[in-house]
């Protein structure tokens, strides 16, 4: 599967992709940070997959191409190690629907209501906050 389109739309915080096969998707940039293919998010392994909570208004800061068969964004929240390969955007694209009722039923199961969790600075309910630099719960 090749993209014979690519369009970052800033304003509505979507990725437009168009494929060779004449599938053509609009990925919102949360679905793409909440499903980045980095070991931040995924882990090392199964299980070790890390909820991501806030990316509601991340934004792509910017869009570099990875040889023929990837692209590599910049969010907003600094977030960059994730390598989208052609093939892995096309289930993103794909598969959206179900991504984001597993996103939301992953975010329920944490303990937030209807769409908490989202929102830029969403913590963990009973989670005590760690600040940068220090190994104590405030």
């Amino acid at each position: 599967m090749n993209p014979t389109a690519l369009t970052v739309h800033q304003k509505s915080r979507v990725l437009d992709i168009a494929f060779d096969d004449g599938s053509s998707f609009s990925i919102p940039f949360e679905l793409l940070r909440v499903y980045s293919p980095s070991a931040e998010v995924r882990g090392h392994g199964q299980g070790q997959e890390v909820l991501q909570l806030g990316k509601r208004d991340v934004g792509v800061m910017a869009l570099e191409p990875v040889g023929n068969y990837a692209v590599q964004p910049t969010f907003s929240d600094g977030h960059n190690t994730g390598l989208f390969s052609w093939d892995y955007l096309y289930k993103l694209g794909s598969e959206q629907a179900a991504l984001w009722a597993d996103y939301m039923a992953r975010l329920r199961a944490a303990g937030f209501e209807g769409d908490a969790g989202r929102e830029p600075g969403a913590e963990l309910p009973g989670v005590p906050t760690r600040h940068m630099g220090c190994d104590k719960p405030h």
